[in-house]
């Protein structure tokens, strides 16, 4: 019998508890109380996921920066050992799955991050700056000039990320409907294994081809880079595509996410909100994102892992074989490592969560994504002073479906 969230909290039953867990009606910020309860019992326990398997749940920001960093941990989901997949339809493609930066270990997962590391170095990025601020005015005074209640989510949050990841990719921006609804449906758990492979396979038909065009005939942009790895043989084709499907999906899901996610927080607490529209300093702005950023932890599967030797660790003794599930919003809730952790506090020093992971695949997209959270936070809340909610937080509609959690919708009115 698994215990349910109620005996997770009181620590009155034994049975293994399940994840991912719920997140309590009326704390839609939070992680879950099952998750909180576990981790104040033992940051480091073995829970049940969808296919009955048993991993270990980390939950302790220290716990989860020492295996992130351990060469034993693996994120190579080919490895032999209990895996804990997402879900069925990810678990069914592992095996006809190229290595990508994400699923491979040292050394190969080291070529081929060098193989896309150039665009992503923070003089590449910094310089986008301007033309991401050009971004955000055009679309804030679009916003302004249009209906007034406005939905952020399609207003601002994702259009910024989409504009931006298609001009650094190369993408057209024309076609960003069809690879914004085929990555939600790619990532989204509750869908059917069919629907999921169609949109998958939809969205590498569409960059194979776009990185076809490429060769020979390059332009600018990320994919024209890949494609010229390719021609030098420094990557296969197949490498080309998935790399570029992986940035497509993650460099503009994630980063609306934020956007909508941390202006809701923002507004729910009106005097952090003041502190980031109201100074002058740059660095108060970053900050407040990197809090933000901790505060949301907006990953919400967690990074699945196997242990491909024994590791003794946190009074426990993981064994080779052994699937690990690195929770990383409980981590960044961690009262050891972010004393009053439940309150956002954008002038707390918040830089070491590990809301983009930790160690060599600490998320390899994180300074745009900082760099467009900054340029976001630092205009939308100056350009529209009386920016409110225009309707109540238990009245919005939430969204778990997919690896990262946020709103359907944001409607807000000035």
């Amino acid at each position: 019998m698994t215990e349910t969230l109620d005996d997770t909290a009181s620590g009155a039953a034994q049975a293994m508890p399940e994840f991912p867990m719920p997140r309590a009606a009326g704390c839609p910020f939070a992680p879950p109380p099952g998750v909180e309860a576990l981790r104040a019992e033992n940051p480091l326990r073995r829970v049940r996921i969808w296919d009955g398997s048993e991993p270990w749940l980390v939950t302790g920001h220290a716990l989860q920066r020492a295996l992130l960093a351990d060469p034993r941990v693996s994120a190579n989901d080919k490895n032999p050992g209990n895996f804990p997949f997402v879900t069925e339809y990810r678990q069914q493609i592992a095996e006809f799955t190229p290595e990508l930066i994400v699923n491979t270990d040292a050394p190969e997962h080291t070529r081929l991050r060098r193989t896309v590391n150039g665009p992503f170095i923070i003089k590449r990025i910094e310089a986008m700056r301007a033309p991401i601020q050009k971004i955000v005015d055009g679309l804030i005074d679009d916003m302004l000039a249009g209906p007034n209640p406005a939905d952020l989510l399609t207003a601002l949050a994702l259009p910024v990320p989409s504009l931006v990841i298609s001009e650094l990719l190369g993408v057209p921006y024309d076609d960003h409907e069809f690879f914004q609804k085929n990555s939600s449906l790619a990532l989204d758990r509750a869908a059917p294994p069919e629907e999921s492979r169609a949109a998958s396979t939809a969205l590498h038909g569409y960059l194979d081809r776009l990185v076809g065009e490429k060769l020979g005939n390059p332009g600018e942009g990320v994919l024209s880079e890949l494609a010229g790895r390719v021609e030098s043989g420094d990557m296969t084709r197949s490498e080309a595509v998935h790399m570029g499907v992986a940035m497509l999906i993650a460099g503009h899901e994630t980063t609306a996410t934020m956007i909508s996610l941390g202006t809701l927080v923002l507004l729910e607490n009106p005097g952090q909100l003041a502190l980031v529209r109201d100074s002058e300093d740059p660095k108060t702005v970053a900050g407040a994102v990197e809090e933000l950023l901790r505060y949301l932890s907006i990953v919400q599967v967690g990074l699945r892992r196997v242990a491909t030797e024994d590791i003794e660790i946190g009074g426990e003794v993981i064994r080779a074989g052994d699937g690990l599930v690195i929770d990383l919003h409980a981590a960044n809730w961690d009262p050891e490592t972010f004393p009053g952790a439940e309150q956002v506090d954008v002038t707390r020093p918040a830089r070491q969560h590990n809301a983009f992971g930790y160690g060599p695949h600490q998320c390899l997209g994180q300074s745009l994504a900082r760099l467009e959270l900054q340029v976001v936070y630092g205009t939308l809340y100056r350009r529209v002073p009386t920016l409110r909610l225009a309707t109540t937080v238990d009245r919005l509609e939430f969204d778990h479906s997919g690896t990262t959690y946020g709103v359907k919708s944001l409607p807000v009115a000035w």
